[in-house]
């Protein structure tokens, strides 16, 4: 598909600022419930923080029927944000829950490890349930790609849980690069401080894998690994270090790009690299993501927009202070858009612009902000998911075919960051032509019962 116009964009955001918005054809408001009645809602993945403990917060205005996690020991865990998780039908198996339970659930929440996101949005997207998937969306490039067709075939409403997304803040930053204020843009930089490896963040291993240990006797080793293959279960993994581990997890990129970086590629439409390259790396380990890096992403002209090199720094790794800033200390994580008029940061869910010199910046709200063009969004992805799943509200920002593509520029990252170089790439085709030996990290081998998509390339 090909890039959005800006035109078209926003001939399309009108349409859905004055209510204009076609339903979904599994959308609930057309198979005769009213808008005001309840979604039944079944969440995958119920163990973990705050960003399970968001999701169960906005199922309350609904009916929770169901949950699923593949440790049981996590089943009563927030039960004081929303009672429903104890009445709830518990199972271990998404695709359990989901033979049996199927003609009771509309939509599918899933917060589980990266490794396992696509077969489990996959599985519900195919019984025609609305899917909320957190970042990244899924572990590898090819997934993210089949995840769009998906959305095309199976018509459900989709969203990725990149908040940012539904915040004012990346819509004030679009509505500044279409009204100049920025000048041209031509390097755009973000960074965090993640991997905190033994810092209370990560725990890492002498070597991978690691020895392994006796499994706990709440956790279903065997589905926890779902699509890959057994390294032998050690408690780095599960439940809080499989992130920094290549078999399951992204590393720094995956756990963050997708929401330092969704204001680069959408303001800046920066889809489809041609080039991204591993300009640094520190203490790498093989199977683990390593300490720090610095990768880059080259991007072609644009419309009127020049090329433009999307820079990631993590592990402690920063890019150069803007010459004019005057806010103080410097945030630990955000981005600098370097703009031949100005530079503007952006915070760590690419939200809250400001011009780098703070006195421009008072000045700059004094005169008058550009005009608001882009409709707001109230309550977060998970609220405005379930608006458009019942036909109150347009389709969610984040939805599948946009963060699809902005996933597949993660996992294009992840993949310089594991195995360095440079790596040339043809998006079209979703191969490198100077890396075949890439081939199997762009579409991972699934294990035999965890094939998902292969279908819906045969077209």
């Amino acid at each position: 598909m090909n890039n959005l116009s800006r035109r078209n964009f926003l001939k399309r955001s009108t349409l859905l600022g004055a209510g204009a918005f076609m339903l979904p054809r599994f959308s609930i408001a057309q198979a005769g419930v009213s808008a005001n009645s309840k979604l039944n809602l079944a969440l995958i993945g119920v163990g973990g923080g705050g960003i399970v403990k968001g999701a169960i917060m906005g199922a309350k205005g609904e009916n929770l029927v169901a949950i699923c996690d593949v440790d049981e020991s996590q089943f009563g865990k927030f039960a004081d944000v929303n009672p429903q998780i104890a009445t709830a039908a518990r199972f271990r198996d998404f695709r359990v829950m989901l033979d049996k339970m199927g003609k009771e659930i509309d939509a599918v929440v899933i917060t589980i490890p990266d490794h396992t996101h696509f077969a489990a949005t996959m599985d519900a997207m195919q019984r025609g349930k609305h899917v909320l998937t957190q970042k990244p969306l899924t572990h590898n490039i090819w997934q993210a790609r089949t995840l769009r067709k998906a959305k095309q075939k199976y018509k459900v409403v989709t969203n990725m849980g990149n908040q940012g997304h539904s915040m004012k803040g990346i819509r004030e930053m679009r509505e500044w690069v279409d009204a100049g204020v920025l000048g041209t843009v031509s390097e755009v930089d973000s960074y965090v401080m993640v991997p905190k490896w033994g810092g209370g963040v990560w725990k890492k291993s002498d070597s991978y894998p690691p020895a392994a240990m006796p499994v706990p006797p709440s956790l279903d080793w065997n589905l926890w690994l779902g699509p890959v293959a057994d390294p032998g279960y050690n408690s780095v993994y599960a439940p809080g270090s499989w992130r920094g581990y290549d078999q399951f997890g992204t590393g720094a990129i995956g756990d963050f790009f997708c929401h330092l970086c969704d204001g680069p590629v959408w303001t800046l439409d920066l889809y489809d690299p041609l080039v991204v390259e591993a300009e640094k790396i520190v203490g790498p380990n093989p199977g683990m993501c390593p300490d720090a890096s610095i990768i880059r992403w080259d991007f072609a002209a644009r419309g009127d927009m020049p090329p433009c090199s999307l820079r990631w720094y993590d592990g402690g790794l920063k890019p150069a202070t803007p010459e004019k800033w005057s806010w103080g200390e410097v945030p630990d994580r955000g981005s600098f858009f370097r703009g031949s008029k100005n530079t503007v940061y952006l915070d760590n869910v690419s939200s809250n612009p400001r011009l780098a010199s703070k006195e421009e910046m008072q000045a700059f709200k004094e005169a008058g902000l550009p005009p608001q063009k882009y409709p707001r969004v109230e309550g977060g992805p998970m609220a405005e998911w379930i608006r458009a799943i019942k036909g109150e509200g347009p389709e969610p920002g984040s939805n599948f075919d946009y963060s699809s593509r902005l996933t597949e520029i993660a996992c294009l990252g992840a993949l310089a960051q594991r195995f360095g170089g440079r790596i040339e790439w043809d998006s079209k085709n979703l191969r490198s032509p100077n890396r075949p030996e890439l081939d199997p990290y762009i579409k991972e081998p699934a294990r035999k019962g965890w094939e998902y998509g292969e279908d819906l390339w045969k077209v």
